[in-house]
């Protein structure tokens, strides 16, 4: 049986770790070297950085941030955030990562998923899609841009198909709605997701509790979840996650 991947997430501004609500509300959360060797260490899967303002700010990656991150990192780390072209996707991985991550460059170069895939491979490519329903069903959630300020006109259903045909390998998906409320994942657009597309899919945005990582695995068909304010504020860490997942019969891969 595939285990399910508990992934911590570190958004950053200004070289720090940043959390907010529903994508304002915006508070401090600490170092992202330190922040991202703790979350390691109690037992994530991976890790994964986004620079969160690089796209709207029009500049590139935190290179310096990404090379402290991952010289203190030992499982698979992701960044994203400014990567607009297969170069800035080699600088990024030059600088200690593993997969990157592209949102609002693929929206508006999609041939770029295969570009990277083509030169670093399929597995290496994540194509992140911040997803808004509003009072809309999952069916007609729209997906939004450049840190979550421009509305495509995109269902996201459709661009998860089309990202999946253009090489990527996997869907990191972000429920606008949903984050940093801790009231639980929207587990009915990640399965409507998960059920288009073959790749795995990473849910992000309302993680709280265990039960919620519990529902989205499973009602939500989720290969990985990923959470933010629940691990930088104490709420919880990813070895008491994963206990209280086995006990909940997900089969998870248990920290040493």
């Amino acid at each position: 049986m595939l285990t399910k991947r508990v992934i911590a997430c570190l958004d950053v501004r200004d070289g720090r770790v940043v959390k907010g609500v529903q994508f304002v509300d915006i508070v401090d959360a600490g170092d992202p070297a330190e922040l991202a060797h703790r979350h390691a260490a109690a037992g994530a899967d991976e890790i994964v950085l986004l620079d969160i303002t690089a796209t709207h700010e029009g500049r590139g990656t935190l290179l310096d941030t990404v090379k402290r991150a991952a010289a203190r990192l030992f499982v698979p780390f992701t960044v994203g955030g400014g990567i607009r072209s297969a170069e800035d996707a080699a600088a990024v991985f030059d600088a200690g990562a593993d997969k990157v991550s592209i949102n609002s460059s693929a929206i508006a170069r999609p041939e770029l998923i295969g570009e990277i895939g083509g030169s670093f491979g399929a597995q290496a490519v994540i194509v992140a899609i911040d997803a808004r329903r509003g009072d809309r069903g999952a069916e007609d959630a729209e997906v939004f841009v450049s840190g979550g300020r421009k509305a495509t006109g995109l269902r996201v259903v459709d661009w998860a198909r089309e990202a999946e045909e253009r090489g990527a390998g996997e869907i990191l998906l972000t429920s606008m709605d949903t984050d940093g409320m801790r009231s639980g994942f929207d587990c009915e657009l990640t399965a409507m997701v998960s059920s288009a597309v073959q790749i795995p899919v990473i849910a992000s945005g309302g993680a709280g509790t265990a039960g919620h990582f519990v529902d989205v695995f499973g009602r939500g068909k989720a290969d990985a979840a990923l959470a933010a304010s629940i691990f930088h504020f104490g709420v919880t860490d990813s070895r008491e996650l994963k206990a209280e997942l086995q006990r909940a019969g997900v089969a998870v891969r248990l920290p040493c």
